[in-house]
């Protein structure tokens, strides 16, 4: 597993989620900057840089797009649109027990970080270059995914299922298990994707002080 870099976050093909638009300039427009943003950061990614990687005159970008931040909290906007469904989608798929729902939970939110890094780095390091009227969508985003874990964290410890002194600290700790990813998961024979959405569902359940066969 390889430290990552910009680089090597380069070097990576950019993977827009599915909710985004399925071809055109705007497309393209998306994933250049996707590519640009995560490899170079959003302040040194310049519009002229976006329009020679797209063979475009900046002035065509502004047809499709207002200003770099209006493209930047697009993409901030699909990978919290794409992460919240991935996650309620997890939930509600995983029975009424706490513990089988928060290992739902986790394997979703790990497995959607090392599947899209790029778009992992961008929404989570970029999303403070927006302006707050550009960034409040995805922030209530963000506040509602952070709800779903809590909601399962307090019902496991009404339960008796966790036993846990402080849910909050455990849920950030939960959380950046997965925001770190990017910065250092590549998949190999030895550890994939799924092997490692396991893996961090068992550290979350530890963490979480689970008691067994509940």
């Amino acid at each position: 597993m390889a430290s990552s870099s910009p680089s090597r976050l380069r070097a990576r093909k950019a993977v827009l989620p599915a909710s985004a638009p399925a071809d055109g300039t705007r497309r393209r427009i998306l994933e250049t900057a996707l590519q640009l943003f995560a490899s170079r950061g959003f302040h040194d990614a310049s519009i002229r840089d976006l329009a020679k990687e797209l063979e475009l005159r900046p002035s065509a970008l502004y047809a499709h797009f207002p200003s770099k931040e209006h493209v930047l909290a697009e993409l901030v906007r699909l990978g919290h649109e794409a992460h919240h469904e991935g996650l309620r989608t997890a939930l509600l798929g995983a029975g009424a027990k706490p513990v089988e729902q928060l290992r739902a939970l986790v394997r979703a939110h790990t497995q959607l970080h090392a599947t899209h890094p790029q778009l992992a780095v961008v929404v989570n390091d970029e999303i403070h270059a927006l302006p707050p009227e550009l960034a409040a969508p995805s922030l209530a985003l963000r506040e509602q995914s952070a709800a779903l874990l809590m909601a399962v964290i307090e019902r496991g410890r009404a339960q008796g299922v966790f036993s846990v002194p402080n849910a909050g600290v455990v849920a950030a700790a939960i959380s950046a298990m997965g925001l770190r990813l990017p910065y250092w998961f590549e998949p190999t024979p030895a550890l994939d994707v799924d092997s490692l959405a396991d893996l961090h569902a068992e550290l979350a359940l530890r963490m979480l002080g689970a008691k067994a066969g509940k």
